[in-house]
């Protein structure tokens, strides 16, 4: 079964789109860790949708619960298990395509691996809903980070073919979160948000791209070859439904450079080894190098829309034509941007406690 990832900080995701709720267990977390409920809530709140981004009309209160492993705002170093109830569920509109997959989405393969059994209803384990559990365990994670300096922010990039200019050197996540497509370049914000709202209008979606930053990494976290850091964050970011690609510094762009182009150059800065460049996003050999850690996800565009689309039904072996009712995202990007963070800490957590530059017990 794939529903956990980490080694040491363990994180397994449970529940489905329109089950009775959407949770994770962290297993691993070290006792002693400050957490209040209020800070889990925080960020799982940045994850709700906002209309003006094209954010679905579901409206889940996603009031986190903790069942376990925090007692009196305190990790115990019991597994940590957090939930969010399903109050918003409408199932209706999946009973009626229940035998006709969606062009784009996972109900078909679905079908494929799990028969008659698989819950249709909203996605089940396939549907974004399910990333509210990973905010919570990213939540857990940032907080450990934190501990060490290391500071992890995301922002919109891309929406369609609109991208923002380079970001500033102080780019925070106040200046991100002041939009509601959570870009920090105002003029290209503006206009992502009328490009959604234009696909909207033709019952259509839009995908883009988030990058992520991650700040005062310590160097050689990673565990070559095949428990890579990059690796390990690809993984995670490809657990998010929807991502189609994910790259590291330049990315694919470093197939058209030279190597005196793309090398990053040493220097001393502060009695420290620094590169002039950064192409390498943060990470050589599979491990970090002690600069900024960059990756960027792309993802594709929202696979149930309105539009009329060409399926077949799966009883009868005929075409049929599917317009897709429901409340969908018409583009997830702007709430992929907390999840993105969630799931860059959950890894380097994850790293951290294997170098042992975090401890079992937090005093």
């Amino acid at each position: 079964m794939g529903n956990s990832i980490g080694s040491q900080f363990v994180v397994t995701s449970f529940g489905e789109s329109h089950g009775r709720c959407v949770g994770v267990v962290v297993d691993g977390c070290p006792a002693g860790l400050p957490i209040g409920i209020d800070e889990i809530q925080a960020e799982v709140d940045r994850r709700k949708p906002q209309s003006s981004a094209g954010g679905t009309g579901r409206r889940e209160e996603d009031r986190v619960e903790v069942l376990s492993g925090i007692l009196n705002g305190t990790s115990t170093g019991a597994p940590i298990c957090m939930l969010a109830w399903n109050k918003d569920a409408d199932s209706s509109a999946y009973e009626e395509i229940v035998n006709t997959p969606r062009p784009g989405h996972a109900d078909y393969t679905a079908f494929l691996k799990y028969g008659k059994y698989t819950d249709f209803r909203g996605g089940g384990r396939f549907s974004g809903r399910i990333t509210a559990g990973f905010v919570m365990a990213g939540a857990i994670a940032r907080k450990l980070l934190a501990l060490s300096g290391i500071e992890i922010i995301a922002h919109t990039l891309q929406v369609g073919d609109i991208k923002a200019g380079p970001h500033p050197s102080d780019i925070t996540r106040k200046n991100v979160d002041k939009s509601p497509v959570r870009c920090a370049d105002n003029a290209a914000a503006a206009e992502m948000i009328r490009l959604i709202k234009e696909v909207q209008r033709q019952a259509d979606s839009i995908g883009g791209i988030v990058e992520v930053l991650a700040f005062n990494v310590p160097g050689g976290l990673g565990e070559p070859v095949f428990d890579t850091l990059e690796g390990e964050l690809s993984k995670a970011f490809f657990a998010i439904p929807a991502t189609r690609g994910v790259e590291f510094g330049s990315g694919f762009t470093a197939a058209a450079m030279k190597g005196s182009q793309h090398n990053d150059l040493f220097s001393m800065r502060d009695k420290k080894l620094v590169t002039l460049t950064n192409h390498a996003g943060g990470i050589s050999g599979g491990m970090s190098n002690g600069m900024p850690i960059i990756a960027r996800v792309a993802f594709k565009p929202t696979a149930s829309i309105g539009k009329t689309q060409r399926t077949v039904d799966l009883k009868t072996g005929k075409k049929v034509d599917l317009s897709v009712r429901g409340r969908h995202d018409s583009c997830i990007v702007p709430r992929a941007v907390p999840v993105v963070e969630a799931m860059t800490a959950v890894v380097l957590c994850d790293f951290a406690l294997r170098a042992g530059i975090i401890g079992r017990i937090i005093t």
